[in-house]
């Protein structure tokens, strides 16, 4: 069931931004606000299940009612009608960045500091929402966004609840509700969570971001899951470099399988981040004591691991009032501890079964990872290095092979053999071929002609064309007079060919104008700025009298700021004050390079001075998606368009209204 384009006859959607497990988020304009959003629906037939869609619903309460730049906005909710069933929407504000589980993806490692830091921020959200009384329940990479100022966003609150709510337990209509790797124990035993559960996934997160790997991992969910109940994780400091003992304590405090020995809130675990980052002792956060521990047998103490108070942040015992040392715990807590572990491993074991039942039922369905064959992963563009620590964490080797040229950059991987998504039996060896660098291409003569067609031969050639002027009075204005590097030579793609463009001569005729020629006095020739940086251009029309107007369109072939072309063109005669478009190239971006979408136009349609309806009309019917910014300014026509913008296929207009 495919959403409809529009929403509440207000949101318009238009491309996928990401899609997970039980619902797809689009990037949407709202028309009557005028600006970007992002719009979440459920998927397909999920809108008929009324589990997913109270689900779904219950996110848009939960996140509705927190107010912190930290966390995604809600601006709307509200249902509309698809194929006669009401699909539950919600309107979120558009995050521009990426998720942290992207940055792990591209195998570049971050400072323990920057780490730190995202992690503060993260915090941060979690305490306000824990104070809202909202745990979140699935805090992973996936759901953290940095934007590009390094601002932390936590969103997808869709499992999350109330902390009062009973039922807030791990299994809800058969199905695990979260992640394996960032699993706390009591989730993974199926018992009642608590903002505590949600500061033991801001430690695996922690965790994987220092050393790039979570704490457990593991041939199946079931295998993750028992590690986090039953097994201590490797100090983070033991696998990689550069890990002060103050991040270990932090981490390991975090991920203690008691979570009464956790941090018992976001607040203090975030004290305890910014002491490790300032170089301060790191504040001591007890368990408030149960009510039976006032005459406490100090031996409870044993229960805890072989750390450090100053690591640890546990309290020492305080003598009571009659003189011997009280302690936090009841003498009772070790057979606590046994019949917890009892229960974890009863857990456990269920989870095993009922997977074991599934196999059978479904064998078809795939191993999950536990059998013998494992998937071979997509590790073209990194280091040796960085792919081998990416195999390792699927249980893979890896062995250098040849190298060879390729479009990746040198020292990178090009391809590996098995190729990436191939099944490959458990223990064989993924060889990785790679790159010596790009290809060298033989560049083509181009002296002689036009510029423009100059510039599109080298642009399918590879190359980045730079442009300089010269003048000559015996070549045709516009014509290539030389090339550097010349043709016939060889370069890899990607470097700048540098063209040098015949100018027309400035005139010295001593002719006097003829006083009756109104064309000599109301006219005069506009600069040709094409080639040049834009600012340079814009300031070189200005001295000249004329009014230029900027717009950018997506041309990697090209030095950014180099100015592509200009309308009207270099050497028309036109009025002073005319306005000179001027369209200088930016880079891709980023943008997705989706084989689904409809092609993007090659023309950058000129809609400058068109009144914003018919602009809009005439860019829609070329595959264009346009939005409008408005902008106060008496010189121009209300409705005006006086700017344009291009990005990809989208195409925004900057609008004259009354100031």
């Amino acid at each position: 069931m495919d959403a409809p384009p529009r929403f509440a006859d207000r949101y318009e959607l238009r491309q996928v931004l990401g899609r997970g497990g039980m619902a797809e988020v689009y990037l949407a304009h709202d028309s009557r606000l005028g600006r970007t959003v992002a719009v979440k629906t459920l998927l397909g037939d999920l809108a008929r299940d009324p589990v997913f869609q109270a689900r779904f619903r219950r996110e848009a309460q939960s996140a509705g009612s927190l107010n912190h730049p930290a966390i995604t906005a809600i601006y709307d909710t509200g249902e509309d009608q698809v194929n006669g069933v009401p699909m539950p929407y919600i309107v979120m504000e558009y995050v521009e960045g990426s998720t942290l589980r992207d940055l792990l993806h591209t195998g570049r490692g971050l400072l323990p500091e920057r780490v730190m830091e995202i992690c503060v921020g993260v915090l941060q959200a979690l305490d306000y929402s824990h104070g809202a009384g909202i745990v979140h329940r699935d805090i992973k990479p996936a759901n953290v966004m940095l934007t590009p100022a390094g601002q932390v966003k936590v969103m997808d609150f869709g499992i999350a609840r109330a902390s009062g709510d009973s039922g807030m337990t791990m299994t809800q209509t058969a199905a695990v509700i979260g992640t394996a790797h960032y699993m706390s124990p009591e989730q993974a035993r199926g018992e009642k969570v608590d903002a505590r559960s949600d500061l033991y996934s801001t430690g695996c997160m922690l965790y994987e971001l220092l050393t790039g790997r979570p704490p457990f991992v593991g041939d199946s969910p079931v295998a993750v899951a028992y590690q986090h109940v039953s097994e201590e994780p490797t100090p983070p400091s033991v696998l990689a470099e550069g890990i002060s003992p103050g991040v270990d304590a932090v981490v390991l405090r975090s991920l203690a399988k008691d979570r009464e020995w956790r941090y018992q809130s976001a607040a203090e675990m975030r004290a305890d981040l910014e002491a490790v980052l300032e170089g301060r002792g790191m504040a001591v956060f007890a368990p408030p004591p149960e009510p039976s521990a006032s005459r406490a047998s100090g031996a409870a103490t044993a229960s805890m691991p072989a750390m450090s108070a100053a690591r640890t942040g546990v309290a020492p015992a305080v003598p009571d009032g009659g003189g011997r040392r009280a302690n936090r715990r009841p003498p009772q807590r070790r057979s606590s501890q046994r019949s917890t572990v009892l229960l974890a491993v009863g857990a456990v074991l269920v989870l095993i079964g009922a997977v074991a039942i599934g196999r059978l039922l479904f064998p078809d369905e795939g191993d999950g990872g536990g059998g013998t064959t494992l998937t071979v992963p997509d590790l073209t563009g990194l280091s040796f290095e960085d792919a081998r620590a990416r195999a390792a964490n699927q249980s893979l080797v890896v062995a250098e092979g040849t190298s060879r040229p390729c479009v990746e950059e040198a020292d990178t991987v090009c391809e590996t053999s098995p190729a990436a998504d191939e099944e490959i039996e458990r223990g064989e060896t993924v060889t990785l071929i790679m790159s010596s660098g790009p290809e060298p291409v033989e560049v083509p003569n181009v002296v002689g002609d036009p510029f423009q067609e100059a510039l599109a031969e080298l642009q399918d050639s590879g190359f980045r064309v730079a442009q300089e002027s010269q003048e000559d009075g015996s070549a045709e204005p516009g014509t290539v007079l030389t090339q550097d590097p010349e043709a016939g030579e060889e370069a890899e793609p990607g470097e700048t060919v540098t063209l040098v463009v015949a100018d027309a001569p400035e005139s010295d005729s001593d002719e006097e104008p003829d006083p009756g020629d109104s064309e000599n006095q109301s006219t005069v020739a506009v600069p040709s700025v094409v080639g040049q940086e834009f600012n340079a251009a814009a300031q070189a029309l200005r001295n000249t009298g004329f009014e230029p107007v900027l717009s950018e369109e997506q041309n990697p072939s090209i030095a950014a700021g180099t100015v592509i072309r200009q309308s009207p063109e270099g050497g028309a005669q036109v009025a002073p004050g005319t306005p000179v478009e001027i369209v200088y190239a930016v880079g891709a971006g980023g943008q997705d390079q989706n084989p689904d979408q409809p092609d993007t136009p090659e023309e950058t349609p000129n809609v400058l001075g068109q009144q914003f309806d018919q602009a809009r009309q005439g860019l829609e019917a070329q595959g264009f998606s346009v939005s409008r910014e408005d902008r106060a300014d008496g010189r121009f026509q209300q409705g005006t368009v006086i700017e344009q913008r291009r990005s990809g296929d989208s195409m925004t207009l900057v609008v004259a209204v009354p100031g």
